[in-house]
């Protein structure tokens, strides 16, 4: 921590990052990237961490710290790199395989990529049809896997020598498991769990060991995992933090902006068509309807929350939405998002909004993996536990308490994270309200 007085400590010693899909494309843009920004051979475009900054009181006293000079975050040189993958491959050859990064923009962290190397991953084909693996652990029940995942957290913490850890799940998505009765008791889940039951996916056991451990978990896919409700009440009793789901980088990211743009100025919608084409592993797993039904269940979520239908109902009460994802494999890992809007407004007028995203799918989820790892280790050391809604800003569908209303327009997003932020520091919320009670008084 930079700034002195402040009532929260600075970490100390190393950070265990420990990545679930360590050899995707996601987990290797991110690590190739967070080792050249340690060498000052990169900067971290992207990440609001690193790069963003704080208002701290009136816009007229000009206080406006960078993020990571303001809250004590962990160096990203304290961060020591491990995970578990189904393929059998250092990162640095899963860096080259994925294709997102030019060969010199990876040579220059060879060594350090080659050195980080997968654990052997749980895995069952059921749950991601259009991917097998070699490289996972044979034999056991669903329990038996679940306390492996356990004692592969120990071991590496151990052998490192690690006070804290943070785990983050980078691998695909599974497909679509809806909450029933086996997910709302822990009793039940354990049950479940001992028993094989199908609706007990790996997602869930790497959820389920990260929070027994005192883990924070972050969900980086849509599918469902510590989002179940026995989990969510077992890391309020564990005090651990547990946040996600499903990065928010491409096409959802821009309707979380232009959505709040037709309600601020109260244009009414007619109709929102969503395609999407890629050709990286995403889009391969995504190309099997079961594992895109979990995708278009986070992609749907958004519009209805944000538009609020029920009280605009003149406006939001009959758009038509839909979402296409398209595997194209000459694009590789550069998605094109493509919308095409049709809204309407004085008079009923007719009008169109289009959209083409043409966009880099790991580039832009890198940096959201680097943030959520700092806030996920800063709420763990001041004791925030549970659910970590003011980290919505980050996922499209994010994940809540039973009783409350996920938040997803953006800027509402951006303006509880920052006020969360100054809370933990003990400063004033921002309310965007800057006036001199005396100067109102005296006009009056």
């Amino acid at each position: 921590m930079k700034q002195s007085g402040s009532p929260v400590p600075a970490p100390e010693g190393k950070l265990g990052v420990l990545i679930v899909g360590l050899n995707g494309a996601v987990s290797t843009t991110f690590l190739a990237g967070v080792l050249s920004i340690g060498k000052k051979l990169a900067v971290p475009i992207g990440s609001l961490t690193q790069m963003g900054t704080i208002r701290i009181g009136k816009r007229s006293e000009n206080n406006f710290p960078l993020i990571k000079d303001f809250v004590p975050l962990a160096e990203l040189n304290d961060f020591i790199f491990g995970g578990w993958d189904i393929r059998n491959e250092n990162c640095y050859q899963s860096a080259l395989t994925a294709g997102v990064l030019k060969h010199e923009h990876i040579a220059p962290v060879k060594e350090e990529l080659e050195r980080i190397k997968p654990m052997k991953g749980v895995f069952e084909q059921h749950y991601v049809k259009r991917l097998s693996g070699e490289w996972i652990k044979e034999g056991g029940s669903k329990y038996e896997k679940m306390m492996m995942i356990r004692e592969d957290i120990k071991d590496f913490k151990k052998k490192n020598k690690l006070d804290r850890l943070v785990m983050i799940w980078c691998a695909s998505t599974e497909i679509f498991i809806p909450v029933n009765g086996v997910h709302h008791e822990q009793d039940k889940f354990e049950d479940a769990i001992k028993n094989n039951h199908a609706d007990i996916s790996p997602s869930m056991l790497y959820a389920y060991a990260a929070i027994l451990e005192g883990v924070p978990f972050i969900n980086g896919a849509p599918n469902l995992s510590c989002d179940v409700p026995a989990l969510i009440e077992l890391a309020k009793e564990k005090n651990v933090p547990i946040a996600g789901k499903d990065f928010k980088t491409g096409q959802t990211l821009v309707k979380t902006v232009i959505a709040p743009m037709l309600k601020a100025k109260m244009l009414g919608l007619r109709g929102w068509f969503s395609n999407n084409i890629l050709g990286n592993r995403d889009g391969e797993v995504l190309d099997d309807p079961d594992s895109f039904k979990t995708k278009e269940e986070s992609k749907l979520s958004v519009l209805d929350s944000i538009l609020q239908p029920d009280l605009y109902p003149e406006l939001y009460s009959d758009y038509y939405h839909k979402v296409r994802i398209n595997y194209y494999p000459p694009r590789g890992d550069d998605k094109e998002g493509w919308d095409n809007i049709d809204i309407f407004g004085w008079m009923n007028y007719p009008m169109q909004i289009k959209i083409d995203f043409l966009c880099k799918d790991s580039i832009l989820a890198a940096p959201l993996v680097l943030d959520l790892i700092l806030f996920a280790d800063l709420a763990q050391r001041i004791g925030m536990t549970g659910v970590q809604d003011w980290l919505s800003f980050f996922f499209k569908s994010p994940i809540h308490e039973a009783d409350a209303v996920p938040e997803h327009d953006l800027f509402i997003q951006q303006m509880k994270l920052k006020n969360t932020l100054r809370k933990i520091m003990n400063i004033e919320p921002v309310s965007h309200i800057d006036y001199d009670p005396e100067l109102v008084n005296s006009q009056a």
